[in-house]
Order: C-alpha cells, then structure tokens, then sequence
C-alpha cells in the first residue's frame, strides 16, 4: 500500500507515529549562556508533540562550546545537561511523539550574536571566542571582522569527534530516541565536505573521498555508542547553491547518503545552502527544496530512508510529499512556528482524525 502523512514509519526499532517532524530550529535561549534548557525549550517542544508531531527535533545542539552558533545555543556537552533535557523527552513520550537531538559544532560558523542582535561575529572582548574550521580561513562577513579561525589538526578533529561521542551518549541518557548529527548549512562537518570551504590538501582534503573523510569519522563514532535499536539521522546541505565554482552539489549528496548508510545511518534530512553568503537561491517558493530530496531518494543504491524540508506549509503538500514517494518523511520549520499544532489541523483537513492522537485534555477541540 502507498503511505501517507499518516502511515507509521519504523527504523530500527522505533516507530515514528506519522510522518510529519519538526525541523531542528534555533531558539537562542539559553539563560547565563551555559546551554542549559530552559523553560522556553520546554514549551516550545512539547507543545508540538501535543500538536501531534511524529518527531520533535530539537535545535542544531552544540557539543562543545566551541561549536556554538551563539552563546545562548542549547548545549550537550555536559552532564549538567541531561536533567532539564530529561524531562522534555519523557513529556513529549507522554503525548506519542519521537523526541529527537540534533548534535551540532557550528566551526568557523560560531560564535555570532543572536539573529534578532544582528547575528554579527563576536569577538572574544564581546563574549565571543575563537573558532574552529577545515583551514584557517574564516567565514566572510563582509566588511565585519571574523572571529580568529585555527585549522583542524589531527589533534583537534579528534577531540571533537569525542565531544560528538559524548554528547550522544548524553543525548542517550537524557532519553532521546533519534540523534541527528548535523553536516549543513555551513557548519564544521559541511565545511569539510565542501570544497568551497576545504581546500587542505592532506588525507581530509581534495577529492570527493578525501573531504567526506571526516564527517564520516564522527558519524561512525556516533554510530559506535548510539544504541543499536535506535535509528541515526544526517542532516545534509544537498547543494552549496554555488553554481558558478567549484562546489557542493546533489551528485555529491547522493554518493554521500550511500557512504552514511553504510557507515549506519538510517536517514537522511535534505536541506541546502549556509556555506557563502554568495549562494544564489534559485527559488523559495512551495517544497523548493524537495526535489533535492526526490532526487537522493531515487537515486541511492541503499534503502537509506529520505526526509525533506524548505516551504512545506499544508497539509495537501505535505501529504502529496509522501504519497507520491518523493520522500519518506516532511519535515517542516517555520510553519510548525506558525501552528504548533500544524499535525492534528492536518487529520481534520485530509480526514484523517482517526489516524492521529489528541490529549484528552484538548480532544473537545478536536
């Protein structure tokens, strides 16, 4: 039978009630900049597993604080974390929803103040620090000055691959049933995939083989102390939007997503862009990043499972996504922003309240 937004997806051992999940969005909340969640944090992700979401993903969670985006990003790199974290991942059990991490390190993408700031590098005088990178060359802000960027030794790749390992042990603990580890949008794992950002012309390097070297590093690691029943996720940037040089694209994103399967991840979240603030976006309209999806999707050789994210805003379109085998899984940002409760509004309109729990407490609603 064709699936739907409705139809059960399992990976390994869990089982995703539907197909809807809510994408990794950046709250920038974090109170005394220690990366503890917050109230905020709580409500902002349980109230979408009330709202139905067959996944509730938190944001791009930094593993190191060297790797964070701002200084108010959620962190896992230490056990003070787990508790608060705790507590949001057994609520959003209660309500039948998948809680899931996304387990970041931004590189020579850190350090910025928060998007409503100006989002403008931070130098360590201003609460910034130094940042990490494949070379030493920082990201361009312009007429702004980078934060000093230090090229990755082997040294410091093998200490961030174990930051990577601890927070998923941590992320285990803290009761999450999916880690994603994040290699988009301009961060530290896609700095080295694309050739745009790493030019180093050691073994992490160069050709196509040479630059995935790393990223799949921290993901086998990743996978090594991830519980096996559990499934891992990869978010990727399918194309850098860079056509006019050398650059990251699907081609690449296809021939990636096979290495990931078999270096044991289960899923792949197609996004795009983040590495030059030269990037041309061809279009924003409706599902304007889905066909990067359909296209990995149909073109693996691994039954590696596809989710796809970028203007999905109703639920026809979402339900279409599915039906239509483009891919497995949408995955929707801002309109969750929008309506928290974007998944039970989406039984109602495609008829399908049976197939989709409502709280007792909001069934009159319903």
């Amino acid at each position: 039978m064709t699936a739907d937004l409705f139809t059960p997806l399992s990976l390994r051992e869990t089982t995703i009630p539907n197909r809807v999940m809510v994408s990794p969005m950046c709250q920038y909340s974090c109170e005394d900049r220690d990366g503890r969640a917050t109230d905020w944090h709580a409500q902002h992700l349980n109230s979408r597993a009330v709202g139905g979401a067959g996944i509730v993903m938190t944001e791009a969670t930094a593993v190191d604080p060297q790797g964070r985006i701002s200084p108010e990003d959620l962190g896992i790199w230490s056990d003070d974390h787990v508790d608060a974290l705790a507590d949001i991942t057994s609520f959003i059990k209660e309500q039948g929803s998948v809680p899931a991490m996304q387990l970041a390190h931004a590189g020579r993408k850190a350090s910025t103040s928060r998007p409503w700031e100006g989002h403008d590098p931070l130098q360590p005088d201003e609460g910034g620090w130094d940042v990490l990178g494949p070379t030493d060359e920082p990201y361009p802000y312009g007429d702004q000055t980078s934060p000093e960027t230090s090229r990755m030794g082997e040294k410091e790749m093998a200490a961030v691959t174990e930051s990577f390992v601890d927070a998923a042990k941590r992320a285990n603990e803290a009761g999450f049933e999916i880690a994603e580890v994040h290699a988009a949008h301009g961060y530290l794992l896609h700095e080295f995939l694309s050739p745009v950002t790493n030019t180093r012309d050691d073994e992490y390097g160069g050709d196509f083989e040479s630059r995935i070297r790393f990223p799949l590093e921290v993901i086998r690691a990743v996978r090594a102390v991830w519980p096996d029943e559990k499934p891992l996720f990869v978010r990727i940037s399918a194309t850098d939007w860079l056509a006019d040089r050398e650059s990251w694209d699907v081609d690449q994103s296809i021939a990636f997503a096979d290495r990931a399967a078999e270096a044991g991840v289960d899923f792949i979240d197609v996004s795009a862009g983040g590495i030059h603030p030269d990037q041309e976006i061809p279009s924003t309209g409706p599902g304007y990043q889905v066909p990067y999806a359909h296209r990995i999707k149909d073109e693996t050789e691994s039954d590696i499972a596809v989710g796809a994210v970028g203007g999905i805003t109703a639920p026809e379109q979402a339900d279409a996504l599915i039906s239509n085998e483009r891919a497995d899984m949408a995955i929707l940002g801002r309109e969750h922003l929008r309506d928290p409760y974007f998944t039970l509004h989406a039984a109602r309109a495609l008829g399908r309240e049976d197939q989709v729990a409502v709280s007792p407490q909001y069934d009159r609603a319903f």
